[in-house]
């Protein structure tokens, strides 16, 4: 059994680094950025948009005659 490599700090901003699948994979224990909060955001306003507007009904060409 190994003992595990301490935390690696490549600058104090970021923090320490966290090390996944031998080394393969690395992260930072951070904040998600503006932009893609922004993208979260639209997106899940689409979706609602999508959803009252243009949802419903049995499907093309299932419906009845009008």
């Amino acid at each position: 059994m190994t003992t595990p490599e301490p935390e690696r700090t490549p600058d104090e901003a970021r923090g320490p680094i966290h090390d996944f699948a031998d080394g393969e994979i690395q992260s930072y224990a951070g904040r998600v950025n503006r932009w893609l909060i922004v993208v979260y955001v639209v997106l899940v306003l689409w979706a609602a948009y999508y959803l009252f507007v243009h949802w419903g009904g049995l499907g093309p060409g299932l419906e009845g005659p009008r």
